[in-house]
């Protein structure tokens, strides 16, 4: 297996364009696909942006900018990722979606190439089943904002190989991150942690415990968390908060990961947090 010179991203939203900063600053090569090049065009924005609020902070020089810029590169076509030596899909969390578009990546990378996806809670080996390579498949999850958090979890689903675990453990240490290690199990380590919580904040809220800035006021100022539960949940987004746990009690039949009631009616309602302006806050 080749080392990891150049990388691609699957997906345009804030994490693919997150994903191509760090990549980039580490020195590599990336390569972001959107479905549009409209999409495409606005990663290559987002990263451009990103950075140049770097530099107005005095944290890089323009020199720096313009070179790791100069390392990202767009496109609408999926046989642009054909020479990359590692490929990270980070598209909307379904996965009919995902393994439909590994099957395709299985046609597209080269034969030595991982591929990998940034699924915060969905089953890696299915995704791994659908190409002929399954012991270069894995999971690399980074969250979110990619370029400020430190942490990435790197999954193990049963049919990975040591080397592709190596490997993907020397790209996440290349890229400044801590990696933590965990098997193929929904939720890996942190969400299987967090979304219980995130949960049953939402269900004292529903049983009249206590108000919503309550709720926050005190997570933050008896646990020392950096937000409450709520500002966590529209940050995450509510509709991708209902999938992952959907998929843990699927996995788990845990009564603590069944979603509340008001949780779903918000994201019937289109109430999906930040990214609509409107979740359990107005921005």
């Amino acid at each position: 297996m080749t080392s990891i010179k150049k990388v691609g991203i699957l997906g345009s939203g804030i994490m693919g364009s997150g994903l191509a900063e760090v990549v980039a600053r580490a020195g590599l090569d990336v390569v972001v696909r959107s479905r549009t090049q409209a999409g495409a065009d606005a990663v290559l924005a987002k990263v451009g942006s990103g950075l140049a609020r770097q530099v107005a902070k005095e944290r890089m020089t323009e020199e720096e900018r313009e070179a790791i810029l100069g390392r990202v590169s767009v496109t609408d076509h999926l046989g642009q990722l054909a020479d990359c030596d590692l490929v990270i899909e980070s598209v909307v969390e379904d996965l009919e979606v995902k393994r439909a578009l590994f099957a395709e990546l299985e046609q597209i990378v080269k034969p030595e190439g991982i591929l990998a996806t940034n699924t915060s809670t969905l089953p890696v080996v299915e995704l791994a089943m659908m190409t002929q390579r399954p012991s270069q498949v894995c999971g690399i999850h980074f969250f979110n904002p990619a370029p400020a958090m430190s942490l990435v979890e790197i999954i193990r689903p049963l049919t990975a190989s040591d080397e592709t675990i190596n490997a993907a453990a020397s790209f996440v240490e290349a890229c400044g991150k801590n990696a933590v290690h965990v098997e193929d199990r929904a939720g890996f380590i942190v969400n299987a942690l967090l979304f219980p919580y995130l949960n049953n904040a939402v269900r004292m809220l529903q049983n009249g415990t206590a108000s919503m800035d309550d709720i926050d006021a005190a997570m933050i100022g008896g646990c020392n968390f950096p937000m409450g539960p709520f500002a966590l949940l529209d940050l995450v987004g509510l509709d991708t908060s209902v999938s992952i746990l959907d998929a843990l009690y699927a996995e788990f039949s845990d009564a603590n990961y069944a979603a509340v009631p008001l949780l779903r009616r918000m994201v019937a309602a289109g109430h999906l947090g930040r990214k609509t302006k409107q979740g359990f806050r107005t921005y």
